[in-house]
């Protein structure tokens, strides 16, 4: 029962984290902006940050994918449980994902329409 507990921990973490790391990025690139620079600070922290969310998404699907053949083929040291576990992470991960760019989407349609 502690492995769930562990994991929306481990996933909580991680999300503030992120929040951390974008709250950060916003402040650098706010007094980059005040000095007279562009805005390429924040376009450039939101895109490393949206590849390495992707790149964890990649991951995550290549890892569980490993194991469930891992296991198909017989290895004794991948548990069905590991198995399961992994691929829903992948799951989540790929639905999350897939809200994150419905909503950039959704995001550069309304910035699409407006006029200036």
């Amino acid at each position: 029962m502690t492995l769930p507990v562990n994991a929306i921990s481990s996933a909580l973490q991680q999300l503030q984290s992120m929040a951390a790391q974008a709250a950060g990025g916003s402040t650098a690139a706010t007094g980059a902006t005040a000095a007279g620079a562009s805005g390429a600070a924040t376009a450039g922290g939101f895109a490393s940050a949206l590849k390495a969310s992707l790149d964890k998404i990649s991951g995550d699907q290549t890892k569980a994918i490993g194991e469930s053949q891992a296991f198909e083929l017989g290895a004794s040291n991948v548990s069905l449980n590991d198995v399961m576990v992994d691929m829903q992470k992948a799951n989540v991960g790929f639905q999350f994902g897939l809200q994150v760019r419905n909503k950039l989407v959704s995001a550069y349609n309304d910035i699409m329409q407006m006029q200036v």
